[in-house]
């Protein structure tokens, strides 16, 4: 998912290039190096509090768009941490932006703190629910959202004891996990004068994100006919559910002819009452996605003409509803190599025995026939680009990416072998295993977001890079202007 390009600048008179040096290193003659290793003890001397950050939130499990405990925690400790906070922005009651500082450079980093359905989960490597059916951080947003405000706590103590100028931002993003809480928040415009963002991810590697995820788009297919008598009259019928299987057969045949990439994945969540009664309206859910945002915006103008056709064959409406939508991430190789050269001074972790033991023991659960080594987390990945061919998942960042030079990390958080969307992540997420991954995360941003900072040439490199990789692209969302976020999307 990764690759590097070396940055350079061109063009850059004597003159500013001195200016770029004078800036570029911190008070007091710092080296980069120097600055790395301050931050590194401002990170680690915070990262007690927000270990525990982490686990308050993991206990809360809160759905999106409904995180209000996890949001008010956050907002609490950035402003006891000298933040202002702007609450409830783009119309999203959990969302919010931490800022410290003025002016530019404004380096941004993102949080996540939603729960997944489902997934509730003891630290324990069995399976073992806190409350059956309830949610859990099963792709562990409760370290995400600790994490980037960790290293954002560490970044702006730096800044005040080394008077580095510029402007820092935290953004508490709600609802990533299917509300696309950031789409609204770039529409609102809130990223629109900021020069880079930061990101990361739980997972079981240490690696840089450079670009990848798969665009998706996704929507409620309402469909409405005539009830009538099965049996006595179905003449007088028309089929609901006729419709909603229609569809699906025309989804698959559609398989054929879309990239191989592509994922169509739907249910019918809604199929009618009773079979002695014709069903007048029946629903179905469905998710399309694609390595390529504007080869996704074809094939789903494509599936709205198939939900058409069934309405049309079988006499019925059909309305959608409810749509959401993230983008692909775009890769920004210039961000991409101080990103990785950073990871790789960071390093990664060893486990404890204890937490050896926990890992062994849940990967005994994964149904593997090969167990990765538990040393994983000590490794940082080789660097590679995305390859559209890999499996992958999607993610909001994807449209902050189309708007802003945008980079991340992902670190070590769950057992090796183990996957988000698990009852395992969510289990993992909750321990000093996750804990200790996130802490690498947090050191990998703060060492970036600094250099950031210090280094303009790095920013200016950045955003070459960007207009670049958007050269011949426009970026559009499938979520309609007039629609606001869905804030009760998880209980329809």
């Amino acid at each position: 998912m990764r690759n590097i390009f070396r940055v350079m600048m061109r063009g850059v008179s004597a003159g500013i290039a001195m200016m770029f040096v004078a800036c570029a290193v911190p008070a007091h003659g710092q080296t980069a190096n120097d600055a790395h290793r301050q931050v590194a003890k401002l990170v680690d001397s915070n990262s007690a509090n927000w270990k525990q950050v982490s686990k308050q939130i993991w206990d809360f499990a809160e759905l999106g768009y409904h995180e209000n405990k996890s949001s008010a925690l956050l907002q609490a400790q950035l402003k006891d941490a000298g933040f202002a906070i702007k609450s409830g922005v783009a119309d999203e009651p959990t969302a919010f932006v931490a800022s410290y500082g003025e002016g530019k450079p404004v380096v941004a980093i993102l949080g996540e703190f939603d729960a997944l359905p489902g997934l509730s989960q003891q630290t324990v490597p069995e399976r073992a629910p806190v409350t059956a059916g309830a949610p859990g951080h099963g792709c562990g947003h409760n370290l995400l959202g600790s994490g980037a405000a960790l290293a954002a706590v560490a970044v702006k103590q730096y800044m005040e004891a080394n008077h580095v100028k510029g402007t820092l931002r935290y953004y508490g993003t709600p609802a990533e996990e299917g509300g696309s809480g950031k789409v609204y928040m770039v529409r609102a415009g809130l990223f629109k004068d900021v020069d880079v963002v930061l990101h990361w991810h739980p997972g079981d590697r240490n690696a840089v994100i450079d670009g990848g995820a798969l665009a998706v788009t996704s929507a409620k297919f309402t469909f409405h006919g005539i009830a009538a008598h099965a049996a006595m009259s179905p003449d007088h019928g028309r089929s609901a559910l006729d419709a909603v299987m229609l569809m699906g057969n025309g989804i698959e045949f559609m398989r054929e002819h879309v990239p191989s990439a592509t994922r169509m994945h739907y249910i019918i969540s809604k199929g009618g009452v009773a079979p002695n009664i014709v069903p007048d309206l029946a629903q179905m859910d469905l998710m399309a996605r694609s390595p390529s945002n504007t080869t996704l915006q074809e094939i789903w103008e494509r599936i709205l003409n198939v939900a058409k056709g069934a309405a049309l064959m079988t006499g019925t409406t059909v309305e959608v509803t409810d749509i959401g939508s993230d983008a692909d991430i775009i890769g920004n190789d210039a961000l991409a190599q101080e990103a990785q050269k950073n990871l790789e001074e960071v390093g990664g972790y060893t486990m404890s025995a204890d937490q050896q033991k926990f890992a062994h023991d849940l990967q005994k659960t994964l149904g593997l026939d090969t167990l990765p080594s538990l040393e994983l987390t000590k490794v940082i990945e080789p660097f590679h680009k995305p390859d559209p061919n890999e499996p992958s998942a999607s993610t909001d960042v994807g449209d902050v990416s189309w708007v802003v030079p945008t980079i991340g990390f992902t670190t070590a958080t769950f057992v090796p072998g183990s996957f988000a969307h698990s009852w395992q992540a969510a289990a993992t997420a909750g321990t000093s295993i996750g804990q200790d991954g996130m802490v690498v995360a947090s050191k990998a941003l703060a060492d970036t977001a600094v250099d950031l900072f210090t280094k303009p040439e790095l920013i200016s490199a950045a955003k070459a890079d960007f207009a670049k990789e958007l050269a011949g692209k426009t970026y559009r969302s499938a979520i309609p202007e007039g629609q606001k976020p869905l804030i009760d999307y998880r209980e329809k």
